[in-house]
């Protein structure tokens, strides 16, 4: 059983028509991935909202449609591009046996006790979630990564670095083993570097600047002449 529960009902309204279910409070939705067709179904918005934020993509929720039991995962999210609210939802039906993909967080830890840190510099981290397959009961929260023997510049973190649960495998086989994850940087050091760039830059363009104004003045004095 998921911590996660959500009811839906069924709906007939399609098409423009599920603008009046959005006035009403609902969002609507759809139920992929079962058997037989897909099932068009709504619930309400407040209720849909907590149960995204709770499970993203990588928890299985437990859905009741008119009362039908049936395990799921959210696949698609579709969100107003200008409130940002919720539009409607894919949901992928799923077993307790089925082996599904989901999307799951990275988290690096303790890199506060690491000697990078100690030596004031800091870790950008470039991948924020992965692909994962597992049986839904299997599936992690997040993988966490421990961040504390990084100690240079030199150092980072690896898809090869990160520890997956026992039964839970990468969703990509081609993804690089030494794709990155996190790199360390010294945040003093590239300040420095953004701002020879821009003294630079000014540079460059009081020369432009100089050099426009001696082409004008010759051509004015050509005209002169």
């Amino acid at each position: 059983m998921s911590e996660d529960k959500l009811s839906l009902a069924k709906r007939e309204l399609t098409g423009k028509k599920v603008k009046s279910l959005r006035e009403q409070g609902l969002i609507p939705s759809v139920v992929f991935g079962g058997e037989g067709e897909p099932i068009l179904t709504q619930s309400s918005y407040n209720d849909t909202e907590k149960v995204l934020l709770n499970a993203g993509y990588h928890s299985p929720i437990d859905l009741d449609i008119d009362g039908k039991k049936q395990m799921g995962l959210v696949k698609v999210v579709h969100l107003d591009p200008v409130k940002g609210t919720i539009l409607n939802v894919e949901f992928q039906a799923i077993s307790a046996n089925q082996i599904v993909e989901a999307t799951t967080p990275i988290e690096i830890v303790n890199f506060e006790q690491s000697d990078a840190s100690k030596a004031h510099l800091a870790i950008l981290q470039v991948m924020e979630e992965i692909d994962v397959k597992a049986k839904p009961a299997d599936l992690p929260e997040a993988i966490t990564v421990d961040a504390s023997h990084l100690a240079t510049v030199e150092d980072g973190i690896i898809v090869a670095d990160l520890k997956l649960p026992k039964g839970v495998e990468l969703a990509d086989k081609e993804l690089d083993p030494e794709s990155a994850v996190a790199n360390v940087y010294d945040p003093a050091q590239e300040a420095a570097e953004r701002e020879a760039e821009a003294e630079a830059d000014k540079a460059a363009e009081e020369a432009r600047a100089a050099e426009a104004e001696a082409a004008s003045a010759e051509e004015a004095k050509k005209e002169g002449e």
